[in-house]
């Protein structure tokens, strides 16, 4: 395995593939962060390396990460450790806007031309938003809102990421790694460790209540949702949000119970033998004995950080899916 970093200088003029110590990592969150490449590289009178300057990850001369120098710190010894992210970093910043009629994916490429971003394949999420108003928030923010009111009314999940400098935007079903017959395996053999975790403390709810944000607070309608035998087992557990104007509250309300409505089951896996292809978004096929459960089926990936030596790559992984939601 041969990993190679890639500098250009702050004009893109020139290119470095500068020495590199061994443990670069890739680190990617499915939700609401930037794909980070963290590496130390040793500082010679050519090397100019600089905030914004791009830098790209190829290993064995393939493309896994592009993004741009955010940070760098350097020691006595010659050492930069640079700290990189993917274009999702943008999409940290706020704005306001209003928007009506518009798909999520055209949702993206809009804030995606406002912002000077490039942008690879946006599947077509099919769901068309009214229209919404969004004030101070997120550009971030703005799309995960989009994308979940197009999964509450289609049932789809999207995955944003980027792609080797290019917004993606595709169908959970179609980011398997492999194909549906031959799909990657997670099992016991696959990592050194697994840390398999339950609970209802976060994130469960048994019982929604969402209130329809009129001016006259005591005549606001209100849809709920709940389950009368998880409150008998667990006492009540509520979720309360405001509704939008135009929202279909009482559709809101049945897809967050059933979201919501079970335990919280978290997976972790540490030192898992590599794949270039694993990243935030992606399906890998789970076989797993964990003790009050057995998992046998696909779960997504919420974040992967890929750890790259000299002759070794191995991953650490977080996976949900099924009755693994958080």
């Amino acid at each position: 395995m041969k990993a190679e970093i890639v500098i250009c200088d702050p004009t893109a003029e020139k290119a470095y593939i500068p020495a590199v110590e061994e443990g670069i990592e890739w680190t990617t969150e499915r939700r609401g962060s930037p794909g980070k490449l963290t590496c130390k590289i040793l500082s010679d009178k050519i090397l100019h390396v600089s905030e914004g300057s791009m830098i790209q990850l190829r290993v064995d001369e393939k493309p896994v990460f592009s993004g741009f120098v955010f940070r760098q710190q350097r020691d006595r010894e010659g050492i930069i450790t640079v700290t990189a992210y993917d274009q999702l970093r943008y999409l940290k910043n706020k704005d306001s806007i209003f928007y009506e009629n518009q798909t999520a994916d055209a949702l993206v490429r809009m804030l995606a031309e406002d912002y000077s971003l490039e942008v690879g394949t946006l599947e077509n999420t099919g769901y068309v938003i009214p229209y919404r108003v969004e004030k101070n928030t997120s550009l971030f923010e703005m799309i995960e809102n989009a994308l979940d009111l197009t999964m509450t009314n289609t049932g789809e999940i999207f995955v944003l990421y980027d792609d080797f400098g290019k917004l993606t935007l595709k169908r959970l079903s179609s980011m398997i790694v492999g194909t549906p017959e031959t799909c990657l395996l997670v099992d016991r053999e696959s990592g050194e460790n697994f840390e398999y975790t339950s609970s209802i403390d976060e994130n469960t709810y048994n019982r929604i209540k969402l209130i329809r944000d009129n001016e006259d607070v005591k005549n606001g309608d209100c849809c709920i949702a709940s389950s009368t035998e998880n409150m008998r087992l667990w006492g009540v557990l509520q979720y309360v949000d405001t509704l939008k104007e135009g929202e279909n509250g009482q559709a809101r309300a049945d897809a967050l119970l059933k979201q919501h409505n079970k335990k919280t089951r978290s997976l972790k896996l540490t030192g898992v033998a590599g794949d270039n292809r694993v990243r935030a978004g992606s399906l890998l096929a789970v076989n797993l004995d964990l003790g009050d459960t057995n998992v046998r089926h696909p779960m997504i990936v919420e974040s992967c950080k890929h750890i790259y030596k000299e002759s070794e790559h191995r991953m650490d992984l977080t996976l949900t899916g099924g009755d693994f939601v958080g």
